[in-house]
């Protein structure tokens, strides 16, 4: 007598614990020392060999860092890279550590999908969490010194976040690291700093050189249905308005406006928040970069002049 079909439960244990095993063992549980002595905790991935991502803001200014992991090992880690606009920081270790996880791409996420988060609340380490992808395209303030910036494109998880759980991973079904849990905004609420092309290159720049050097603009983005003659026109129907142009802002200098919806960027189309990221990746500071806008039933042309966003 053949088995009946899969009971929906068993199905959906079987898939969290084969993310658990394949991805428990590259997640660490990080005790940060400060200058002052201070000491903090959180989570952290493996990302490469010897190499681990963690949030901005539970790396900061930290004088040592213990990973340790759930094989027993520990690694010293130092910091080689903290961005706070985008709340990622990236250490290394000379210790042995765990494989790596595999990084995905939050843009192929859809809400209701399933997702488990790994990492170290309240000290207990190894913890899990599962729960779907609850929104998408939400922004997060962040500071760096006197500017306050927006990480984008931001995930929304029911996935139970606890303080400690900051730096851990948020991985999909096929077990692979779609996000890096940074916030906890309220009860059954949790939010992760998306993996995708511009986190992959702010990991890179960090390894790099320390930092990451980005043009400045001075707006900040949301998603946006675009009116039905503008869709027909450009060929799509969603994009991006700016919901805030800051004063004396190089946006604000050119002409932008709140309300404005971006159609071009550098001559190219900009879809999402993730595109104008982009082009401001590429683009050298200081130099101009046209901007297409839709205004009042109009295009409308700018010239801008993005500068070299100085944190600290």
């Amino acid at each position: 007598m053949e088995d009946g079909p899969q009971d929906p439960l068993d199905a959906y244990s079987s898939v969290v614990t084969r993310v658990v095993r394949m991805v428990a063992p590259s997640v660490a549980s990080l005790v940060v020392t400060g200058d002052r002595g201070q000491m903090a905790s959180g989570s952290g991935v493996v990302i490469d060999a010897g190499v681990l991502v963690t949030n901005a803001h539970v790396a900061g200014a930290a004088r040592k860092v213990l990973a340790s992991f759930a094989d027993g090992r520990q690694a010293h880690a130092t910091v080689v890279g903290v961005d706070r606009l985008s709340d990622l920081a990236v250490l290394r270790t000379g210790d042995p550590t765990p494989p790596s996880a595999l990084l995905g791409n939050a843009e192929s996420l859809q809400v209701g999908q399933l997702v488990v988060a790994i990492g170290n609340p309240m000290g207990f380490g190894g913890s899990v969490t599962a729960g779907v992808v609850s929104g998408l395209g939400r922004s997060l303030p962040t500071r760096s010194g006197s500017f306050v910036g927006l990480i984008e494109d931001v995930i929304q998880t029911d996935a139970a976040l606890n303080p400690g759980n900051s730096g851990g991973a948020l991985v999909d079904a096929s077990a692979r690291v779609v996000g890096v849990n940074t916030a906890v905004a309220g009860e059954g609420l949790g939010l992760a700093v998306p993996v995708n092309a511009t986190t992959r290159r702010i990991l890179e720049a960090l390894l790099r050189d320390g930092h990451v050097r980005r043009s400045f603009l001075g707006v900040a983005v949301a998603p946006s249905p675009l009116p039905p003659d503008l869709a027909a026109k450009i060929g799509r129907d969603h994009g991006i308005r700016l919901v805030h142009v800051e004063a004396g802002s190089p946006g604000a200098l050119a002409g932008l406006r709140e309300g404005d919806l971006v159609v071009t960027v550098g001559g190219q189309p900009v879809a999402d928040a993730q595109g104008l990221q982009r082009r401001l990746f590429a683009h050298v500071p200081g130099e101009a970069l046209a901007i297409t806008t839709y205004r009042n039933g109009a295009m409308v042309d700018v010239i801008a002049h993005p500068a070299l966003l100085r944190e600290g």
